[in-house]
């Protein structure tokens, strides 16, 4: 399907009428399983850095990666909403920087839009960025890539003045033109009052059940990322341990010469095979 046909607008009509379905992806495959299963958008996060490179956190990632990610995404799932996430120094030292990485995820990425982290300080980029013609996603709450002068990855918003400061930061996004605001690890009674207050869509991840959206990662789902496992997170199916069950019999089969069998094998026929016996 071509880019122009899906439109993050798709989600602001959600709003109020049905629950808003989101996956964080990587790759070819688990975008394919999520459009077959039928999300309402793909986000490719930055979260890869951890989950699919093995680093601690998100600040090692940057473009080039995202962009192979976000192109896999693509492939696997084609016809659904992907939204790619503008990783650490992206789009924090110029608006033209900016902009000019934003436009590589549409335009080399094939992405619908970018999400971009942070609250005030980011709002000048934001509107540089939409005023290119490219939708944003908000993301306010925890941010990982500010972890470091947050002093780690908290809940936000459990005070009074950090939850009036969440609350005006999802407000100015939504004037500053985001299709949509990602509340992460935010007091479900808080995001419910930004949820209420916005006319745009929210999206929660750990911000309890009020919000207009859900989005977990595809490893966490399906129990692939075992090193951690966040309190909002709900897993459905332990992958981890089928995976490892299926290498354990792999190695077993090979060793004890059960795999590969006749029917696994290629064969010669009987007139070459007489030739090359002579």
């Amino acid at each position: 399907m071509s880019l122009f046909k899906l439109s993050p607008k798709s989600l602001i009509e959600k709003k109020g009428k049905e629950i808003i379905v989101g996956i964080t992806a990587y790759d070819y495959i688990s975008a394919k399983l999520a459009e077959e299963a039928g999300v309402d958008f793909i986000l490719i996060g930055d979260s890869a850095s951890m989950v699919v490179l093995g680093y601690e956190d998100t600040f090692p990632i940057g473009m080039e990666e995202m962009l192979v990610f976000s192109k896999a995404v693509s492939r696997g799932a084609p016809n659904i909403l992907r939204i790619g996430d503008m990783p650490f120094l992206s789009y924090q030292i110029s608006k033209k920087q900016a902009i000019y990485n934003a436009g590589r995820f549409i335009k080399e990425g094939r992405c619908h839009g970018v999400k971009i982290e942070g609250g005030e300080e980011v709002l000048e980029i934001i509107a540089g960025i939409t005023k290119a013609g490219i939708p944003v996603l908000g993301h306010i709450g925890v941010t990982p890539q500010r972890s470091i002068e947050l002093g780690g990855l908290k809940v936000r918003g459990k005070d009074r003045e950090t939850a009036q400061k969440l609350i005006k930061e999802a407000k100015l996004l939504e004037e500053v033109g985001v299709f949509a605001v990602l509340l992460e690890c935010v007091p479900s009674e808080l995001s419910k009052i930004i949820t209420e207050e916005l006319k745009i869509p929210t999206i929660g991840i750990g911000a309890g059940p009020h919000t207009d959206g859900q989005i977990l990662v595809f490893h966490d789902i399906v129990g692939l990322f075992p090193e951690i496992r966040p309190k909002f997170v709900k897993t459905y199916l332990k992958g981890f341990e089928l995976f490892k069950e299926a290498i354990l019999n792999y190695i077993k089969d090979c060793k004890e010469k059960a795999f590969p069998e006749e029917r696994h094998s290629f064969k010669l026929s009987e007139e070459i095979l007489k030739n090359l016996l002579k």
